[in-house]
């Protein structure tokens, strides 16, 4: 008891002392900042909230900054973002250290998405490792890398809930799901920022895009996107919450319009929604002309929207310029206040300070750091990455693992396509240094395996399609063989293998930003391909490269087995060469579920039940179901399989009663009964039977990663607390509310054991 005691004084001292230190440190930033903004000038103060880019292949917008080296020596530049290396950044940081009046030193910011040089699998492929600890692993790689190349700011993460895959920047995110995206955003903040913002090597997060952009219309970029508030409260607002919470430094706004009023100009989304309900206290940027695009929108002209902007709650102003060229003039007429610039002026210096910027403003331009990029621990992890991010849709006759014997074709347009391992937003990304599939092949299966490879196809023979593509350069070639000639090559290499290897899907910026597709189907020239090697009645394995979930009805009747690679990043070819010979078992599962048609569009797995619901097996007839396809996606949700087999127990509960305060304990039994040790992802979900809203058919709350040996048995257990059950009420409340509750827990969001509990609030 005694021992018990002094552990809680002592605790109770600890944070006593942390408090009274924190409160010094505002303290001494508070007066830090008052002295330095007594001195500035209101030129100097709508400065800070001027951020611009000089330019070299920023792949975000059509507007470069102008005249960035002036400016800056005017004190007219608070940040800069698309200057990569360290050797630039200690020069255009010296303009504003040494030669600007103030000596305010400049936030140096990139888009650090997954990963820096290193370049980990795309954020949507990394999702689905569901292993929030090597997530939190490449965030803080890539913190050390950006950091070493002078920078201290990421635009990431990026934890848009999407439902529609039409939608390229889906390949940025998490996927469907806020129960999972949350416990993502929340790993990845912790990985840049690790608590310690003054560090040398971390980075300021800047959670994006702020709020609902994934839910734009039609899948279509910078698009509408309209819903209730309950909708926004249940199921696209936790992950950007989540960042709150976990002391995200910056919030970037997005594109489109919530209650049709822009993002970046809507006063209830940054001020109300941001600052006063979720308390947060860091600075808000633009994304890149976002101001300028309200004008678009039709909220009025230049001056007009940077001061709706300004009261609204946004901090700096990403490239467009507005608040630099129009703020005083809008001061003098009485449209914004001094108040309001001089606290968007505050929160920029604020985490200047918070990164240590006025201490050491070069505190990242150090040569000595500059081996930690792409050093080998780094290319291990994302060798790792990429085998953990890959998820395996079809393994008819376990022809994978592939056997290190024999001969194997190796075709397809992406089998030795190092321009897009790296995949879509690799911005500091050097694809010369990435490892193709055909590499990763050859250097595992040695001298064991004889790989005969063949291009077999372009990506797409649609030239006015390539040429949309090719923005950034050729990541689509165009060979001078015909089309039928590649395919003979290619089923000529088929007729002499064991099993064929085809390398299909899409180009690296066939997704991601400004790469919306109506048709997320494989192009007619890899379906061509594909339909001659199938006809040589060789087993064939395809390696799918994609940012998007994709329409593979046909393909997954034809193929024998379909792994979905995603990008794989710096060491794609090594991780998924891993995965393909049985080195890493594939552990990966869908985060986002793949449409059996273009027309399901949304469908995703927590949706809400119709008053006519349609049974699988039952009358369809005044049913809410489609007369020429499944109501269910092709594949789910949770799904992905592995070289061994697992089996589930029944669900036990430790109580059926749940009461405020209380824990029930929902457990399995999982055995690897197959023939390869391996990982499975443990999946709980839960149902709300009866409420006060209509509630989703099941909710995603918790999953847990083992690793079982074969012929292992394992208890997994969930703990199942009040919270997990709350959700926002017609009134926007969080509740709780009493009644009877479904447990499902299973490999995938369809294929579940189930139990019941009743909650008792009494």
């Amino acid at each position: 008891m005694k021992k018990t005691y002094l552990l809680f004084v002592a605790l109770m001292a600890f944070s006593y002392t942390a408090i009274a230190q924190t409160v010094a440190a505002t303290a001494k930033m508070n007066q830090f900042i008052d002295q330095l903004m007594q001195k500035m000038t209101l030129d100097e103060k709508i400065g800070q909230l001027n951020l611009l880019t000089p330019g070299g292949g920023i792949p975000t917008g059509s507007v470069v900054s102008t005249d960035v080296e002036t400016k800056i020596k005017k004190g007219q530049v608070g940040g800069l973002f698309g200057v990569i290396g360290a050797d630039k950044v200690l020069q255009a940081q010296r303009l504003a250290v040494e030669k600007s009046r103030l000596h305010i030193p400049l936030i140096f910011g990139s888009d650090v998405i997954h990963g820096h040089k290193t370049t980990f699998p795309i954020p949507l492929g990394l999702a689905c490792s569901w292993d929030t600890t090597l997530i939190k692993q490449t965030a803080r790689a890539a913190a050390e890398e950006a950091t070493a190349d002078g920078l201290s700011w990421a635009f990431s993460p990026m934890v848009d809930i999407c439902r529609d895959p039409r939608w390229g920047r889906i390949a940025e995110g998490a996927g469907e799901d806020a129960f999972l995206g949350s416990a993502i955003a929340g790993a990845m903040v912790r990985g840049y920022q690790q608590n310690n913002l003054r560090q040398d090597n971390t980075v300021m997060a800047c959670v994006k895009h702020f709020a609902l952009y994934g839910a734009a219309e039609g899948g279509r970029d910078y698009n509408t996107v309209d819903m209730s508030r309950i909708r926004m409260y249940n199921e696209y607002l936790p992950p950007y919450k989540a960042a709150i919470d976990a002391g995200v430094g910056s919030v970037m706004s997005s594109f489109n319009v919530i209650d049709d009023i822009p993002a970046t100009g809507n006063r209830w989304l940054l001020t109300d929604l941001l600052r006063k309900q979720w308390q947060f206290n860091g600075f808000v940027v633009s994304d890149y002309t976002s101001v300028n695009e309200m004008e678009a929108h039709g909220l009025g002209n230049l001056q007009q929207v940077s001061a709706l902007a300004l009261k609204a709650g946004l901090d700096m102003d990403m490239v467009g310029e507005g608040f630099l060229t129009t703020l005083k003039k809008s001061l003098q007429q009485g449209k914004v206040i001094l108040n309001d610039i001089n606290t968007a002026c505050r929160r920029i210096l604020e985490a200047k300070y918070k990164l240590g910027l006025f201490e050491n403003p070069y505190r990242n331009v150090s040569s000595e750091r500059a081996a930690v990029i792409l050093s080998p621990d780094h290319l291990a992890l994302s060798r790792k990455a990429a085998a953990k991010a890959c998820v395996l849709l079809k393994n008819n006759h376990n022809v994978l693992p592939l056997q290190r014997k024999g001969t194997i074709a190796l075709v397809g347009p992406l089998a030795d396509s190092r321009r897009n391992m790296l995949g879509t937003w690799s911005v500091a990304g050097d694809w010369h240094k990435a490892i193709t599939l055909k590499e990763g092949m050859e250097k595992l299966a040695a001298d064991q395996v004889k790989i005969i490879y063949a291009k077999g196809a372009n990506i797409s023979d649609d030239t006015l399609f390539n040429h949309k593509v090719n923005v950034f350069g050729p990541e689509i070639e165009m060979g001078t063989a015909s089309s039928d000639a590649m395919i003979q090559e290619a089923v000529a290499a088929a007729q002499k293998a064991d099993v064929v290897v085809a390398a299909l899907g899409e180009a690296a910026d066939m997704s991601g930003e400004s790469s919306s597709r109506a048709d997320i189907g494989l192009p007619e020239s890899q379906q061509k391909l594909l339909k001659a090697l199938v006809q040589t009645g060789k087993p064939v394995v395809i390696v799918l490269f994609n940012g998007r979930p994709l329409t593979l009805v046909k393909e997954s009747q034809m193929a024998t087995a379909i792994l979905d690679a995603w990008f794989g990043g710096t060491e794609a070819g090594n991780g998924i060469a891993d995965v393909l010979f049985g080195v890493e078992n594939p552990s990966g599962k869908l985060t986002a579920s793949f449409p059996y048609s273009v027309g399901q569009i949304p469908v995703y797995y927590n949706h809400l039940n119709t008053g006519r619901p349609y049974v699988l097996g039952g009358p369809t007839k005044f049913k809410s179901d489609y007369l020429d396809i499944p109501n269910a996606p092709l594949f789910p949700f949770g799904y992905g399989l592995s070289y061994t087999r697992f089996l589930y127990s029944p669900i036990t509960l430790s109580d059926t009663i749940l009461k405020n305060g209380t824990t029930i304990h929902a457990m399995v039994k999982v055995t690897n009964s197959g023939n390869y040790d391996g990982e499975e992802l443990v999946q709980l979900y839960l149902r709300d039977e009866v409420a006060s809203i209509s509630r989703p058919v099941k909710m995603l709350k918790g999953f847990q990663k083992i690793v079982l040996k074969k012929g292992e048995t394992k208890t997994v257990d969930f703990p199942i607390q009040v919270d997990a059950l709350k959700f926002y009420n017609s009134r926007l409340e969080p509740v709780a509310e009493p009644g009877k509750y479904e447990v499902m827990i299973g490999t995938n969001s369809d294929v579940v054991q189930t139990a019941s509990f009743t909650f008792n609030n009494r």
